[in-house]
Parts: C-alpha cells; sequence; structure tokens
C-alpha cells in the first residue's frame, strides 16, 4: 500500500488525492515535522492523534492505524515537497491554514521548538501557499491552543 501510494505521489503530474490519500499524506506530513529534530516524543504522538481525530472523527483505533500507516510512509517518502503538493491540490486555502496550525501544535507540543522543526515549518508553509502573515497567526493559535 505505501508503495502504492508513493508511486502515485512522486508522479510528475499527480491524480488528486482521494480523502483516504489526503487524510494519510496529512498525518504522514505531521509526523515527519514531529520527528524533524530527532525526539518523536509521545507529547507529539497524542497530538497527532487528538489532531486526526478531530479533522476526521475518527475512532482511537482508526486514529491509531493511520498513524501506524503514516509512520512507515514518512519513513520511506523522498522529501516533503510531495507531501505539501499533493495536500495543497487537495485542500483549499483556509483549510491549509488550518493544516498548518496544526502542524505548529505538534511543534509546540513537546514544550520546545527546535530549529529543525521551525525551518521545517517555515518550508512547509511556503509550499502549501500560505502566506507569511497566516503562517504567524497559525503558530499564534496554536500556542495559545
Amino acid at each position: 500500500m505505501i508503495r502504492d501510494f508513493l508511486s502515485r505521489l512522486i508522479q510528475p503530474e499527480p491524480d488528486p488525492l482521494t480523502e483516504a490519500d489526503a487524510r494519510l499524506a496529512l498525518t504522514a506530513l505531521l509526523v515527519r515535522i514531529a520527528r524533524s529534530d530527532n525526539d518523536y516524543a509521545q507529547t507529539e504522538r497524542d497530538r497527532i492523534d487528538r489532531v486526526i481525530a478531530a479533522r476526521y472523527g475518527l475512532s482511537p483505533f482508526e486514529v491509531a492505524h493511520l498513524r501506524g500507516q503514516a509512520e512507515a510512509l514518512e519513513a520511506e517518502a523522498p522529501d516533503t515537497v510531495r507531501f505539501t503538493r499533493a495536500i495543497k491540490e487537495a485542500v483549499p486555502y483556509e483549510d491549509r491554514r488550518a493544516v498548518l496550525e496544526s502542524a505548529w501544535s505538534v511543534v509546540l507540543a513537546d514544550g520546545t521548538r527546535a530549529k529543525e522543526e521551525d525551518a521545517l515549518l517555515r518550508l512547509v508553509s511556503n509550499l502549501l501557499g500560505v502566506n507569511d502573515r497566516d503562517s504567524a497567526l497559525a503558530r499564534q493559535r496554536a500556542a495559545q491552543g
């Protein structure tokens, strides 16, 4: 399943993502962000689970299964650009801002903002097409929540 997803994702002109594929891509992106500082803390995994459960209305079992798939996908995926391109094409701008807020909430979940996480979030924001102002507001909302 992961190899099939990756092969579809790396096509020069990939097909739009199904809802299930968009869920997997978003979750894998959140996993990649959480792992970017080489400290994939339980608080970050818990935050990813809460974000995914709330966003998609999934049960704890479904969330655990999806995160497991996303962790495997993230480990094999070549780069962040393909995740963000797939999400950008599948998700309207307002929802991409919400994706960025979710990403910031994962970064902030362990109480530490590592420089690797900040750098990756700046890249992800740019690749998602979210402007600097909206990115800063997303970070502020995540810090308050």
